[in-house]
């Protein structure tokens, strides 16, 4: 997947460098181009050659995010989900739209496997020939996953957001985990600015947990943000930027306590963690083979929640060309 990291990056910064000025210095929103980085790679690694129509749905997941969070933060009255109201007119049209893309994909991709076409070592073909080897294994075409099934697993790896993209088709991928200071920065980062804020997780059986008693099916959040801001657990500094916390690693910053989890923690860890971490540390390296950067006096800090945590405002930064 490395080469098309490389790709979507070097596109990114690209176009970066054609906004520097003589002075070799540009002040540009860094944010959306980092979405559109997001998108772009995932796209990629994911639908392969069918990546353009892949860069559409996630458009599509972006605009439902918005609506999600707005109808997540609206008064709620029972039964109003099924009012035909514009916006959830809008969100089923991008939920038909979405699921009809992410099929319409597949179906072409199953015919030409089936045809013996082509040769796709991206996430859907590596989904579709388990799938299908599964299937003829056990002589049942219940076996395997369902095409809906399929699409399920697709959109929800379109959700996830991941932090920044990817490397060099010359970099040893291998030495990224020899970088302590940056491995330092990110987990700072992490720490302070997890992707998600809080985890939300149901109750299957009734169980008491220190001291509370959960009866079956309730639900309970994890406040990520708020464990990972608690002095009581990080000191006094807990509120500030300091990496050298993360010098002996994870397990000495936390005491060998379960207090930070930027990704979740357990057997539902997010999946998409390593993936993640790997695009951030290859893009950063990628970035700062080109550019130097500092904040803009029109950068607003902001940071606010459309299902995982982002710039609120704009983003802005100065760029001075290396």
């Amino acid at each position: 997947m490395v080469p098309a990291f490389h790709l979507s990056c070097s596109e990114m910064l690209g176009k970066w460098e054609k906004s520097v000025s003589s002075n070799g210095s540009c002040e540009l929103d860094v944010w959306p181009h980092l979405q559109a980085l997001t998108s772009d790679v995932i796209s990629r690694t994911t639908f392969g050659s069918s990546y353009e129509e892949g860069i559409q749905i996630f458009e599509l997941i972006r605009e439902q995010s918005v609506h999600a969070m707005e109808a997540l933060r609206s008064l709620y009255i029972p039964g109003s989900r099924f009012l035909p109201t514009k916006m959830s007119r809008r969100m089923k049209a991008i939920d038909r739209e979405v699921n009809r893309s992410v099929r319409s994909i597949i179906d072409n991709r199953l015919k030409d496997m089936k045809a013996g076409e082509g040769n796709y070592h991206d996430l859907l073909g590596i989904m579709l020939e388990s799938n299908i080897k599964g299937v003829e294994q056990h002589q049942n075409k219940t076996h395997g996953m369902t095409i809906n099934e399929v699409i399920e697993e697709m959109t929800s790896r379109a959700r996830e957001e991941v932090l920044n993209v990817l490397g060099d088709k010359d970099m040893d991928v291998d030495k990224l985990s020899h970088l302590k200071v940056v491995n330092m920065i990110f987990y700072e980062v992490l720490r302070l600015y997890p992707p998600v804020v809080v985890i939300a997780r149901k109750v299957d059986m009734h169980i008491t947990l220190g001291g509370f008693s959960l009866p079956s099916r309730i639900q309970i959040g994890f406040p990520i943000m708020l464990i990972h801001y608690d002095e009581q657990l990080w000191g006094s500094d807990a509120k500030k930027f300091n990496p050298d916390r993360f010098s002996e690693g994870i397990s000495k910053a936390t005491k060998n306590q379960v207090i930070y989890f930027p990704f979740g923690w357990g057997p539902r860890i997010c999946i998409g963690q390593n993936f993640a971490l790997l695009e951030a540390k290859i893009s950063l390296t990628m970035i700062l083979q080109r550019f130097s950067f500092e904040y803009s006096p029109s950068y607003v800090h902001a940071p606010t929640q459309i299902l995982t945590l982002q710039p609120q405002l704009i983003a802005h930064l100065i760029l001075h060309k290396l």
